[in-house]
């Protein structure tokens, strides 16, 4: 018999998700948070804030949500980190330094655990029991040290409190509950769709008996999904009213106001980075000789106020509505410019064109690197907030077949395969082998 309880821990990028599975089959996603802030998915972000004392300091930790809010409050000196999977298997990062002290990557990784299990409103108690970890195919990276970020993640569980974790393919995890179902061999494409990657894996599903072993044939991705459409819609949509594409008078020419400034909006935090003395300077000179200062003034605000994150939760339920719906209404108060527009999927699905083409190719580029045919594959299965947009659908409906295709729950897939991996009598023909080579 397997574990009486099992975890299973979908650490992302951008968000990460856990989930806890018992002996009955039954499976929930940890809720975080407190009250009407309750939330299954939890930010993978960490601040750091720098709280002075008569004759030293300390520094407070926050992760998730709450880690967001002190960066939008603090009054004291702050350190914000996010995306910090990404360095896992990077031997150019040792360490980085927060207010003098050291934190390697299983230190950030410690943290953020710690942090998440103080949060988590539910489960996360047992810690006896069974941990196991996603982990991706292939990490990002130029060189990609795939024993060092195993090594890294262990450490950090370790630091942690957690028990040392299993390790299984996230794609295999997200596939898990579908896998299980398979009545006979099956090559499997799963599309994992993130917040700042999309991420595709070919594993051919085997059956021996009541078993099922997975084998991971290929692995390709591309640094486009969800956090990019959700740019294409803040570009076509909020930067016009904050003075994208509008003009200001130099001397006697007219000339367009810098488009660098807009591009800090393709990731939420990336706006503080303007509120610096200089460009604020210049922005109110800009402000000064704008042929539409109200737009200018409104930009201004936004920097000021730091209203980033309240942009992309506006924009990402305007992009969740047009999942399933022809329009979406978009509405924010920016300054004094009130935004309230209808956005046509048509038209949303022309802004992510280029990038619809991106993941096309990186899908097409795989099974060309791996000499696999389009035709060998027998289901394709799509997890992932954005694999519910219909564009990204007919992608592959188009590729493969529409009757090829599955889809799993947005964003819990991942960790609920993993956790029910746990509770199996023996977990060994699904964990990630060493001798996966890829191309």
């Amino acid at each position: 018999m397997g574990a009486q309880y099992s975890y299973g821990v979908d650490f992302g990028t951008t968000n990460t998700v856990i989930a806890r599975a018992n002996q009955n089959g039954d499976v929930h996603t940890v809720q975080f948070g407190m009250g009407a802030q309750m939330s299954d998915v939890y930010r993978s972000v960490l601040c750091f804030q720098k709280i002075e004392r008569e004759r030293s300091f300390d520094v407070e930790v926050s992760a998730g949500l709450e880690a967001i809010k002190s960066y939008l409050s603090a009054l004291s000196e702050i350190r914000f980190i996010q995306s910090f999977k990404s360095h896992a298997a990077s031997r150019l990062f040792e360490e980085t330094r927060v207010f003098g002290q050291k934190y390697r990557f299983e230190d950030l990784l410690a943290a953020f655990l710690q942090t998440a299990r103080k949060s988590a409103a539910n489960g996360l108690d047992e810690m006896g029991t069974t941990f196991i970890s996603g982990r991706p195919v292939a990490f990002v990276g130029a060189s990609p040290d795939d024993q060092l970020a195993m090594e890294r993640y262990e450490l950090g569980y370790k630091q942690a409190g957690f028990p040392t974790p299993q390790h299984v393919y996230e794609p295999v995890g997200a596939a898990y509950s579908y896998a299980k179902r398979l009545k006979k061999d099956a090559t499997v494409l799963v599309g994992d769709f993130g917040g700042g990657t999309s991420d595709f894996s070919i594993i051919r599903f085997e059956r021996h008996g009541d078993r099922v072993v997975a084998h991971p044939l290929g692995y390709a991705g591309v640094g486009i999904a969800g956090d990019s459409f959700d740019y294409r819609i803040i570009d076509a949509v909020i930067c016009p009213e904050l003075g994208k594409g509008t003009e200001y008078k130099s001397f006697d020419k007219i000339l367009e106001i810098p488009k660098h400034y807009f591009a800090n909006f393709a990731r939420w935090h990336q706006l503080a980075v303007l509120k610096t003395p200089q460009n604020m300077n210049e922005l109110e000179e800009l402000w000064n000789a704008s042929l539409a200062p109200d737009k200018l003034e409104a930009l201004i605000d936004t920097i000021m106020d730091d209203r980033g994150f309240d942009i992309y939760r506006a924009v990402s339920g305007a992009k969740a509505q047009l999942s399933s719906n022809p329009t979406a209404n978009l509405q924010i108060k920016l300054g004094k410019i009130q935004i309230d527009q209808e956005i046509k999927v048509d038209d949303f699905e022309h802004w992510i064109e280029k990038d619809l083409n991106k993941i096309g190719q990186a899908v097409d580029g795989l099974f060309a690197r791996e000499h696999i045919k389009i035709e060998d594959i027998d289901h394709v299965f799509l997890t992932g907030g954005s694999s519910f947009i219909p564009a990204v659908k007919r992608l592959f409906a188009d590729r493969f077949g529409p009757e090829k295709l599955a889809d799993g729950n947005q964003f819990q897939s991942v960790a609920h395969g993993l956790a029910l991996i746990g509770l199996l009598d023996n977990v060994e023909p699904w964990l990630a082998g060493a001798e996966l080579e890829l191309s």
